[in-house]
């Protein structure tokens, strides 16, 4: 069960690594990736510079490539993919059956992964992509409860990826269509469901305020930490009372189940964070593998410690956290 860390600069991969992650995942720096933040990701040096400090490590490098191109940016998107296979990257994650189709054929010997924005949720599609387009793993998206993760395992010979840790999506990864009802920009075709450009924070008489494409999503009380606005985690008036009504800004935390991801036969547990800075890249990948490591050597044993849960909530959103959908009971 593999460690896959995220890395939007090449200070985040060496955090990463150096830390004890088993694989990185990057993205170029041409919109082809759903993490499109200005000063993210890698140029072709950066990224051929990271391939080498991975591998002198023994850890592997995954670039995201996860987009729904729309005809405009169909050519963009073969030459990052063109670009993934000269510089070698381990694996390429994508989500469009398009460029599933397209990798297949210049590069036959290329990994690829199937995106948690394809909204894989079960075996039969899981199935398909595997015979049509022959991926090798897939990223589950953060809906399942852990019964049909397992389920999922039992039932395919392709790889499969869990998050671990990091931010919720409160939607099937993939079919959000909050962003573009406000914005016009799809997430899958832009790779930001809050595009930067069409954020505001205002300073108030009542408090500073965040909005997007000037809608307003929230207002925070003196000294209430403010997190990067997005519709779904933002607090509305619903029946004369204001809450999240959608979803709360909490952190996925695994640890508590590593025991039941290990015995079930889940390959690597995944990371949620390339926007996130190498401070938090490193404080993550640290716990995250002294835990799998403690779980490996005694699973039934397992249990996770205070000080590494009291580590990952410092880092969390709202600094706390959930299991989320998998320990919901719905099958």
């Amino acid at each position: 069960m593999e460690l896959v860390c995220p890395a939007g600069s090449f200070p985040a991969l060496r955090a990463a690594v150096d830390h004890g992650a088993d694989a990185v995942y990057i993205g170029f720096r041409d919109g082809t990736n759903a993490r499109n933040f200005p000063g993210l990701n890698f140029d072709e040096m950066e990224a051929r510079r990271g391939i080498r400090y991975a591998r002198d490590r023994g850890a592997r490098v995954f670039l995201a490539l996860n987009i729904y191109p729309q005809p405009a940016g169909w050519k963009r998107a073969t030459r990052a993919l063109h670009l993934a296979a000269d510089i070698g990257v381990d694996a390429v994650i994508l989500a469009d059956p398009g460029l599933l189709r397209y990798a297949a054929r210049p590069h036959p010997e290329l990994r690829l992964h199937l995106s948690v924005q394809a909204s894989a949720t079960n075996r039969q599609a899981i199935a398909f992509y595997r015979e049509r387009f022959g991926i090798r793993r897939v990223v589950l998206p953060r809906v399942l409860a852990l019964n049909q993760v397992q389920q999922v395992v039992a039932a395919t010979d392709v790889e499969v990826e869990v998050f671990a840790f990091g931010s919720l999506c409160v939607m099937v990864e993939g079919r959000c269509a909050l962003s573009s009802y406000v914005t016009g920009e799809s997430p899958n075709t832009c790779g930001v469901c809050s595009p930067a450009h069409a954020v505001r924070w205002e300073e108030t008489s009542q408090g500073r305020q965040s909005r997007l494409n000037g809608v307003l999503i929230d207002r925070y009380r003196p000294g209430e930490s403010a997190g990067y606005p997005t519709l779904c985690k933002g607090r509305y008036q619903v029946d004369e009372q204001i809450f999240h009504a959608i979803e709360e800004p909490i952190s996925l935390n695994a640890l508590p189940i590593l025991p039941q991801l290990l015995r079930m036969g889940v390959a690597a547990l995944k990371v949620e964070g390339r926007q996130r800075g190498p401070a938090y890249v490193a404080q993550v990948t640290r716990v995250l593998r002294a835990a799998i490591d403690a779980c490996k050597t005694n699973p039934t044993g397992f249990s996770a410690r205070a000080d590494w849960i009291a580590t990952l909530d410092r880092v969390s959103e709202g600094q706390t956290h959930t299991l989320g959908a998998l320990h919901r009971p719905w099958q």
